[in-house]
């Protein structure tokens, strides 16, 4: 019995869909709303410190519910995208982030906006894997590479212009306008979506691990609760302790219980293979630098340079502006087919620390150090990302795309999120050791603060625990970037081994035909 009746077949032909550029594009749109979302609220902070009175971890909370939330689902979205259709779950997940993003623009407490980031994170969930999942379906993979660098630029445009987009949006509106710009961008999308993107679906996909997703989901927002938690009430206090170990619990029981059942939203076997490997490690470790180091930069630049929420932005936009310009015009793409994938990946993240450390050491004389860092990043980041994508897709078989897009989703989403909480960890921890003053924002303690001297004191503290931050993140990246690239030229090495050995014996066998 055939089963290529349940998938289009322009989806699968060798020369791709007739309209995968224009597919892609939609595909694109949808995606770019979820990926806003990951950093536009960076540049409400001040705004919702002073209006919701929210205090630095509810400030934080907001920021991780939604990556969380996206962390824990992308798995399992991923499987019910292969299992029932992507073009079902790219539709679901416009419609839910939709609802979402006009809770969000009308809450009027932190817990309401805090619940409706969360929810916004389910459709997040949906939309993030099944963008991904299409664009291995409707193009050949000779133009793979282009493809993901297309799609990978997207990500760095939605991470990277949020801030910008907030930025104007708060200058002209109130702070909840950032969330309800999303609803016309959805409606564009649902349209988009139905006219133009083929259903395509794996007949024999596994059922959805509900378990599982609960676990991790459980398990990650414990860990980062605990991270949080840990400079107000201290990392030894019972409140961390006990994140901390529901978290290693929980997450110790999804992995026994993922190598149990035949089906898996995270099939542990996948990690035998040492180019996904070393992909996972530059994926996590690449977006905690970055996550972190912008959610604690667009903070530096308003609070301490004193730059307005749409000036701010405009400062973080080179970062964008480069990723989108090397990722679009394919100088990307032709880089990492000339350069191997282990090689591609590792030049790229010490280019990502390199960035990260001239904004550390350099942004407090002035915006120069700061674009050069950005721009450092930016490049590092087009050659980088789309490398780690690419490896991770091609590392899983093609029924599973929705799984391997998960996957990859759940690293980038789990080390933004992870990235916010530990590095906004170091910086308050630095800062509430040097600040004069009893306060639990930098807001909060220039307030209290009694003179000229003593408000100096404390930017001066922030600073020093922006630097420290910054610098944590930069090892984290470069650590990766070198794990990474061994990882993957070991498994390259390995392939041309076993290429070797199934030659070989042919190769002796020929004198004796002879």
């Amino acid at each position: 019995m055939s089963t290529t009746s349940h998938v289009k077949a322009p989806a699968q032909t060798p020369a791709g869909h007739p309209q995968r550029w224009l597919i892609l594009g939609v595909i694109c749109l949808a995606q770019l709303t979820v990926l806003l979302d990951n950093t536009v609220l960076n540049v409400a902070i001040p705004s919702l410190t002073q209006e919701l009175d929210a205090a630095t971890s509810d400030i934080q909370w907001m920021i991780n519910a939604y990556s969380l939330v996206q962390s824990g689902l992308l798995l399992s979205a991923g499987g019910a995208a292969d299992r029932y259709g992507r073009k079902k779950m790219l539709i679901a997940g416009l419609a839910l982030f939709g609802v979402g993003s006009l809770v969000a623009g009308v809450a009027g407490t932190t817990g309401q906006l805090i619940a409706a980031r969360a929810g916004m994170g389910v459709g997040g969930a949906l939309l993030l894997t099944t963008t991904l999942a299409v664009a291995m379906q409707i193009f050949a993979p000779e133009e793979h590479p282009k493809a993901i660098g297309i799609w990978s630029a997207v990500n760095a445009l939605g991470f990277a212009t949020g801030p910008l987009i907030g930025g104007f949006m708060l200058d002209h509106f109130w702070w909840g306008a950032i969330f309800l710009i999303n609803l016309p961008v959805v409606a564009v999308g649902l349209v988009a979506v139905v006219a133009l993107v083929p259903e395509s679906k794996n007949p024999r996909g596994d059922r959805p691990d509900l378990l599982g997703a609960l676990l991790s989901t459980i398990g990650m927002a414990s860990l980062v609760f605990a991270i949080i938690s840990g400079p107000e009430h201290g990392w030894t206090s019972g409140q961390v302790l006990a994140g901390g170990g529901v978290a290693v619990v929980v997450l110790a029981l999804f992995a026994w219980w993922e190598s149990r059942i035949p089906y898996p939203m995270l099939d542990l076997h996948f990690f035998r293979d040492q180019r996904f490997t070393g992909a996972v490690a530059g994926a996590v470790l690449i977006t905690f630098g970055m996550g972190g180091a912008l959610f604690l930069l667009t903070q530096h630049l308003q609070f301490v340079l004193g730059y307005e929420p749409l000036e701010a932005g405009l400062r973080t936009a080179p970062l964008a502006l480069v990723v989108v310009l090397l990722n679009f015009s394919g100088w990307s793409a032709k880089w990492m087919v000339k350069l191997g994938t282990p090689v591609a990946i590792g030049l790229g993240m010490v280019m990502m620390s390199g960035g990260l450390v001239s904004i550390a050491t350099l942004a407090s004389e002035g915006y120069a150090g700061t674009l050069l860092g950005l721009v450092l990043i930016g490049v590092g980041c087009a050659i980088a990302n789309p490398a780690m994508a690419h490896a991770i897709m091609s590392a899983i078989p093609p029924a599973k795309a929705g799984m391997g897009a998960g996957i990859n989703g759940t690293l980038a989403e789990f080390g933004n999120g992870l990235g916010v909480a530990v590095l906004g960890a170091v910086l308050n921890s630095r800062f509430a050791a040097l600040v004069p003053v009893a306060a639990t924002s930098l807001p909060a303690a220039l307030a209290s603060a009694g003179s000229s001297s003593e408000r100096q004191e404390i930017t001066d503290a922030f600073s020093s625990g922006l630097r420290t931050s910054l610098l944590v993140g930069s090892v984290a990246v470069l650590l990766g970037g070198f794990l990474a690239a061994a990882l993957l030229k070991r498994a390259e090495r390995g392939e041309r081994g076993e290429l070797a050995e199934r030659e070989d014996p042919a190769e002796r066998a020929e004198p004796a035909d002879a």
